[in-house]
C-alpha cells in the first residue's frame, strides 16, 4: 500500500465508530505550507516541524527543528532540534547570519526554552536563512519557506491572533484575551485481571479464528496469534494477517468462553485503527501490548525510513478499545517526528 493511500484510508477513518460519530474522537488535520508542516491535538496543542524542500534528497546527516506550544495565556513556546548523532555540544541557532539562540545538545537532541525560544521562532518566521552550528560546524541549513504561515495557523488555533501573545499575529490585546485550553477527556481503564494468562489456542479454533478473521492464507508461516488476558472471561487474541518491509498486520479479536469452545468477535473501538480498510474489520500495524496498563499500540509507516506515517494508542475499558493518544505525518519530507494529534487522560 502507497503512504497517499494510507492517508487517504487515515482521514477517512475517522469520521468512525461504533458507538456513533458523536462519541468519536476526532484527531486533529496537518496542514502543510512549503517546507513546514504543522498539526494540533484536541487541546490545542500545536506544532510544526521543519520539512525536506519538495524533490529533496535524503541528506547524509539529516535533522529536523520543530516549534511547539501547548494552548492558554501562559503557554511558553519551544524550540527543538534532532538528528542522528551521538555525544553533545553546544547547537546554536542562526538566522540571516546572526546567532540568535543556543542550547546543549545530547545525543543529538537540544530544546530552546523560554523567552530565548519565543524569541528564535520569531526570527525564523520572519528571516530567510537557518543555519544550525555545533561550534564552528556547519550541520545543516532547513528550509524557513512556510514557517511564518505555519505559526501564523498556531497563532489563530490557540487564539492568540491579535494578542500580545502570538508569536506572528500579535495585536494589542492582553494574555487575558486568549482561551484557555480545553479539558483532556477522561477514559476510565478497566481494572487489571487478576486471572492467570489464557490457554492456548487449540488446532481447531485456529482454523476458526482464520476463517473469522479472514485471515487464513497471512497466518501460514506467521507467528502464531498472541493472547492476553483483558478480565476473567475475556482474551484479547492479536491475528497476525499480513507483513510487508517494515509494516506487520494483525487484526484484534476478542474471545470468551472455555479452551477448546471459545467464541470470537471482532474488537471494537471508538475511533477505528487508520490502516483499517474495511468498515467491519480493525487492523492494526506493528502492534504492542502493555499488559500492566491494558494499552494497545498500533504505528504504521508510509515508507521505510520512517518519515511518515501515524499512530494510536489506545486503552481497554472493560467495553471497547478508547483512543489515547494520536499521531501523525502526511509528508514523506524528512520529519521522522510524528505530531501528535489527539490526546486524552487515563484515570484506573
Amino acid at each position: 500500500m502507497g503512504a497517499k493511500h494510507y492517508f487517504m484510508v487515515a482521514l477517512a477513518a475517522l469520521g468512525w465508530s461504533g458507538m456513533g460519530a458523536a462519541q468519536a474522537p476526532k484527531p486533529g488535520a496537518l496542514e502543510t505550507y512549503k517546507d513546514w508542516t504543522i498539526g494540533c491535538d484536541n487541546r490545542n496543542r500545536c506544532e510544526t516541524v521543519s520539512l525536506l524542500p519538495e524533490g529533496g534528497e535524503w541528506p547524509d546527516s539529516p535533522l529536523m527543528v520543530g516549534i511547539v506550544r501547548d494552548a492558554g495565556p501562559d503557554a511558553a513556546t519551544d524550540v527543538w532540534v534532532s538528528r542522528d548523532a551521538k555525544g553533545g555540544g553546544e547547537i546554536s541557532f542562526h538566522v540571516d547570519g546572526r546567532r540568535i539562540a543556543s542550547a546543549m545538545s545530547r545525543d543529538g537532541d537540544a530544546t530552546i526554552r523560554g523567552p530565548q525560544a519565543a524569541a528564535l521562532a520569531i526570527a525564523m518566521a520572519r528571516g530567510n536563512a537557518l543555519e544550525l552550528r555545533l561550534g564552528n560546524r556547519s550541520l545543516g541549513k532547513p528550509s524557513l519557506a512556510g514557517s511564518g504561515a505555519a505559526l501564523r495557523y498556531m497563532d489563530a488555533r490557540q487564539g492568540r491572533a491579535g494578542t500580545s501573545t502570538a508569536l506572528v499575529a500579535t495585536g494589542p490585546l492582553g494574555p487575558l484575551a486568549v482561551r484557555a485550553a480545553p479539558p483532556p477527556p477522561i477514559i476510565r481503564r478497566a481494572p487489571l485481571p487478576t486471572a492467570t494468562a489464557p490457554a492456548a489456542l487449540w488446532r481447531e479454533e485456529l482454523t476458526a479464528l482464520g476463517k473469522f478473521t479472514r485471515c487464513t492464507e497471512e497466518m501460514k508461516g506467521a507467528e502464531p496469534p498472541q493472547l492476553y488476558r483483558l478480565s476473567r472471561t475475556e482474551t484479547l487474541i492479536l491475528v497476525p494477517c499480513g507483513s510487508g518491509a517494515y509494516n506487520f498486520t494483525s487484526v484484534p479479536v476478542i474471545a470468551t468462553g472455555e479452551a477448546g469452545r471459545r467464541a470470537f468477535r471482532l474488537a471494537s473501538f471508538d475511533l477505528k485503527p487508520g490502516w483499517s480498510e474495511e468498515e467491519a474489520r480493525p487492523m492494526l500495524v506493528n502492534v504492542g501490548w502493555t499488559a500492566d496498563k491494558l494499552r494497545l499500540d498500533s504505528f504504521a509507516k508510509g515508507r521505510g525510513l520512517g518519515d511518515c506515517g501515524g499512530s494510536e494508542t489506545y486503552v481497554w475499558d472493560g467495553t471497547r478499545f478508547r483512543l489515547t493518544e494520536a499521531t501523525s505525518m502526511g509528508e514523506c519530507r524528512g520529519a521522522w517526528h510524528w505530531i501528535r494529534t489527539w490526546s486524552a487522560q487515563v484515570a484506573e
